[in-house]
């Protein structure tokens, strides 16, 4: 059985990265998704793929932060980290910038608190412990 701490260690990690990239998902639906379309065709991707952007930045986090389908909201951010990593920074987003941080540090940054997540799951402190309390098989998505 997890204590507390760790409980309260993976809401304040949930609210955190959920609020935080919350922010990019409101950007992207108030000012547009047109630099992300033409990211994705100057790549040779189908520029249909913008469309899971506003689903993994808007929707998964408030998902993350609510303790609801984390798992599944999680992968979600993971792969748009990925996607974003690949069309914006390539192997560049491993170089230093003139503060010696990398390049893409804040990506990293979210891929892995998201996948730190998608481990640990909701915790204790969770819409989905009200909700499928006695239905571990949803609880675990």
């Amino acid at each position: 059985m997890k204590s507390i701490n760790t409980d309260l260690g993976i809401l304040i990690l949930r609210i955190t990265v959920g609020g935080l990239m919350i922010f990019h998902g409101v950007a992207k639906l108030v000012h547009g998704h047109g630099f992300i379309i033409a990211a994705l065709s100057q790549k040779g991707l189908p520029e249909i793929l913008w469309l899971g952007v506003p689903l993994a930045e808007f929707i998964a986090p408030i998902l993350i932060i609510l303790g609801l389908f984390t798992r599944v909201a999680s992968s979600l951010i993971v792969f748009t980290m990925i996607m974003t990593f690949y069309l914006v920074f390539g192997m560049d987003g491993f170089k230093l910038n003139e503060y010696g941080t990398f390049v893409a540090e804040l990506n990293l940054f979210y891929m892995f608190t998201a996948i730190a997540i998608y481990f640990t799951g909701s915790g204790r402190f969770a819409l989905s412990e009200i909700l499928f309390k006695n239905q571990l098989k949803l609880k675990s998505l």
